[in-house]
């Protein structure tokens, strides 16, 4: 995935032509902009990270007829609430405001290299897919490492054990999509590439190439699906490994602290959820790369 991922952003800085578009470009251009809501996602993330902790210091503070821990927990829901709240706010009305000026502008470039209709219509589309990655997933990106890093660390005091089981799960995914990276991109190319004629087929009077068109589209849709299909076979026997071996690696080591147990077994099921969720982002930075290979042509 390392490799992979060094391609990706390679791939997606290097169009640099008045032509080309990429996340990277889209970035530095509304950098003020962007900064703003990266940081609100930081320290929304952060703050996440924090709540099994907190959840089990409530729970020993309970046992001991004690509230402080209640109270840190509540505090910290209230300031995850704010934060959250506040960065939603700002990205609807920032990301709203990029999308228009950057979709003007490309429909413009493209007329003035007298593309068809239709290629401008798929185009101004996977132009939408970089905008909305950037307000929807690209927090959730941040989000998802952020607490892989910060689980790890955590994870790391309370049972090496289990550590090294967590780890060897994000191995497994980075594998997974060390073999299957290139293989992803180029279906994805072909999908966008049928995509692109669909406005100039849908023109047309005949339904047999109408219904060509559509088979072909649902093919390279249907080669996807089966593709991410494999790749979550194998990362859930890994999660599956994961899920059997921490309560066992708890109990054989003696822990009879019972909010220091619960905090582990949910920062594992947190960590499971962040792993299962970053094939997604991925998947969704491979096809990103095809588009804005796509959109410097």
């Amino acid at each position: 995935m390392m490799n992979e991922s060094i391609s990706i952003k390679k791939d997606l800085d290097c169009n640099n032509s008045d032509n080309g578009i990429s996340l990277v470009q889209i970035f530095k251009r509304f950098k003020s902009q962007i900064s703003v809501t990266f940081i609100l996602v930081l320290i929304e993330s952060v703050l996440g990270i924090l709540f099994p902790l907190f959840i089990g210091w409530a729970i020993n503070d309970l046992l001991d007829n004690q509230l402080n821990g209640l109270y840190w927990l509540a505090a910290l829901g209230f300031s995850s609430l704010i934060i959250g709240s506040a960065r939603r706010l700002y990205d609807t009305r920032t990301y709203s405001k990029i999308y228009q000026q950057v979709a003007t502008e490309r429909v413009e470039k493209e007329k003035t290299k007298q593309q068809t209709v239709s290629t401008i219509s798929a185009r101004t589309s996977l132009l939408t897919e970089l905008v909305e990655f950037l307000e929807n997933s690209m927090p959730e990106v941040i989000n998802v490492f952020i607490g892989i890093i910060g689980t790890l660390f955590i994870v790391v005091t309370m049972n090496v054990n289990v550590f090294y089981a967590c780890f060897s799960l994000a191995l497994l995914v980075s594998f997974v999509y060390l073999i299957t990276g290139r293989f992803n991109y180029q279906l994805n190319a072909n999908y966008n590439e049928e995509l692109e004629n669909q406005v100039k087929t849908l023109e047309q009077n005949d339904m047999g190439v109408i219904k060509l068109h559509f088979k072909n589209l649902m093919k390279w849709n249907i080669k996807l699906s089966d593709l991410e299909t494999i790749n979550y076979f194998i990362i859930w026997l890994g999660v599956i490994a994961l899920l059997l071996y921490t309560p066992v690696s708890a109990i054989g080591m003696g822990v009879v602290d019972y909010g220091l147990v619960f905090s582990l077994m949910i920062y594992v099921f947190q960590y499971i959820e962040l792993i299962v969720a970053l094939p997604l982002f991925i998947q969704q930075l491979i096809r990103l790369k095809e588009i804005s290979n796509r959109l410097s042509r």
